[in-house]
């Protein structure tokens, strides 16, 4: 697997993510509120793709692990949504696959409406502390976006028909072209990992915490205009 097989058409954003990981809920931030104030939102779409953790580290995600980067992450964009876990222990997701393969049934729909559910499960996740490894609040998220035909993702889920698209996914994922969630790639051939920041952890994930060194938002007004003109 190359990157170049990686690039997508001109006008798209492939990104590769995990809605456990909170590095790419400040991305998927980034790009949507970056492509509103740019008035790009008719010319710039965004490919949404799985880069599981789970099953890259053969584990669920601990939840030590998301607790300690809310407080520091949260500082780099407040505007994402963030607050430690609310909810009752028992209905912290155990797995995100199912979320993970509702964003991938939902583009037989459209892009747009991918993207939609998308950014509202890593809200759901991070910002409200709902359980989005259950059916029911994956398809109560999608109701709430107004964008996607709830009933046709029920009925995705059902017969687990972007099961295999995940799959496939997750092995582009275990491949070097991908590095980390996220991974953007570009219409010109560019890509760029975890854009604009520069982190390094003290002490073990889950028991440390994360140490931004530098963080440079500005970079996804390139990264857009990029992709528009690609």
């Amino acid at each position: 697997m190359t990157n170049a097989s990686l690039t997508p058409p001109p006008g798209v954003v492939t990104v590769f993510a995990d809605i456990w990981c909170s590095f790419a809920h400040i991305a998927v931030h980034r790009l949507h509120a970056t492509r509103k104030r740019l008035g790009l939102e008719d010319q710039v779409a965004f490919d949404l793709r799985s880069f599981p953790l789970e099953l890259l580290n053969d584990a669920p995600s601990p939840r030590p692990g998301t607790d300690s980067e809310v407080g520091r992450m949260a500082s780099l964009e407040p505007a994402a949504g963030w607050q430690l876990w609310q909810a009752k222990d028992w209905l912290y997701p155990s797995t995100m696959l199912p979320a993970l393969e509702a964003v991938q049934a939902v583009k037989a729909q459209s892009l747009a409406a991918s993207e939609q559910l998308d950014l509202g499960l890593r809200k759901a996740f991070w910002a409200e502390s709902r359980s989005v490894s259950h059916r029911k609040v994956i398809l109560d998220v999608a109701a709430e976006t107004g964008a996607v035909d709830v009933a046709a993702l029920a009925e995705a889920l059902d017969d687990g028909r972007a099961r295999a698209t995940l799959s496939a996914q997750a092995a582009v994922a275990r491949t070097d072209a991908v590095s980390c969630s996220p991974h953007l790639f570009l219409p010109d051939g560019s890509d760029v990992a975890n854009p604009g920041i520069e982190v390094r952890w003290e002490g073990a994930y889950g028991i440390g915490f994360p140490v931004i060194e530098s963080d440079d938002p500005k970079i996804y007004e390139e990264l857009l205009l990029n992709a528009a003109t690609g």
